[in-house]
């Protein structure tokens, strides 16, 4: 079976020590490191990384990612200092000159690999920013060479991250996501040709983000079944024959606000067919883990990640060896 670890960014108000040893009582086999890794530390001091590694294995548990999420999304994104400086590290933000600011977000994206090789781990999850998504709706008309730029602008600056992680033989997964240079299919397939379809590149699965945009989910893992680096477990909520005041990417409210057209729910609350997930995943051959991603305003979060955890449990099985009707064969008898 796939092993079930626990994406720790919804609780990195909680200590690691404190944190692991929960996720041990609930039952899960390791964690994905969201916000409870100094990863520029993590890049050059080995005994720092096994401290880390001894804290986890004490607690019968194994580590299996790393995030990269917020300073990835400061590599193409145009930088604000209201959004961008409250999530990046103060080295990092520096000075705030917004070209400084990508270059210095690419370079912890850089640590972040050398963090996993000396954790042992192969992926790093994360974003990887944009500087055409304000283009996402197309008028007043946008010239194609707009986007054409957009994607030379991500090509230009991830190929040199993605070559450092080919030399630390690790691999980025990027989470498809709105926001990012690839969103849906489409923009996941034009993201692998601008990068020349970098060894190092794939993608972190998550079915939410692509079902409140009415993205075939089940397709995006067939098509880049080669590409599926890690996969996230997270539940939305969304009725396409419900009408709602603000429709597929928000309406400028905040989360959980229920006139929206989608909120995120703990896994089985929602609308993700995660029984179609889980066949797929055994027919690309993905023996990945499954990262639960909690997030759910409306559930207290430690009944949530519980209850996560069962669910993928009692979901999750092995593909047969064999077809049911092959014991019917006489070359069996």
């Amino acid at each position: 079976m796939r092993p079930v670890t626990l994406f720790t960014a919804q609780f990195g108000d909680i200590p690691l020590e404190i944190l692991a040893a929960k996720a041990r009582e609930w039952g899960f086999d390791g964690l994905e490191l969201g916000g409870h890794l100094d990863i520029h530390r993590a890049s050059t001091d080995q005994t720092y990384c096994e401290e880390i590694l001894s804290l986890l294995a004490k607690n019968n548990l194994k580590l299996f990612a790393l995030s990269a999420h917020l300073v990835g999304q400061a590599v193409c994104d145009h930088i604000d200092e209201r959004r961008h400086r409250p999530i990046l590290p103060v080295h990092v933000w520096g000075d705030g000159n917004p070209e400084g600011v990508k270059q210095r977000a690419a370079e912890e994206v850089i640590a972040a690999a050398r963090a996993a090789r000396n954790l042992g781990i192969k992926i790093v999850n994360g974003f990887t920013g944009s500087s055409i998504w304000h283009l996402l709706y197309g008028f007043p008309p946008i010239h194609p060479e707009q986007i054409n730029e957009g994607y030379e602008d991500f090509a230009k600056r991830w190929k040199p991250i993605l070559d450092e992680y080919q030399k630390c033989d690790v691999q980025f997964a990027l989470e498809v996501h709105p926001s990012e240079i690839a969103f849906d299919i489409v923009s996941a397939e034009r993201a692998l040709a601008a990068l020349d379809y970098h060894p190092a590149f794939g993608f972190n699965f998550d079915p939410s983000h692509l079902g409140y945009q009415g993205v075939n989910y089940i397709e995006f893992l067939r098509r880049f079944k080669t590409r599926i680096f890690h996969v996230h477990m997270k539940d939305v909520d969304f009725d396409w024959n419900c009408p709602c005041e603000a429709g597929v990417f928000g309406g400028h409210t905040s989360f959980g606000d229920p006139r929206r057209f989608f909120n995120f729910r703990s896994l089985g609350r929602g609308k993700i067919d995660f029984e179609k997930i889980i066949r797929t995943l055994n027919q690309i051959d993905y023996q990945g883990p499954l990262s639960v991603e909690w997030e759910d305003g409306d559930m207290d979060r430690e009944m949530g990640a519980q209850e996560s955890l069962q669910f993928v449990r009692r979901l999750d099985f092995k593909r047969g060896s064999q077809q049911f009707d092959a014991a019917f064969s006489k070359q069996s008898c």
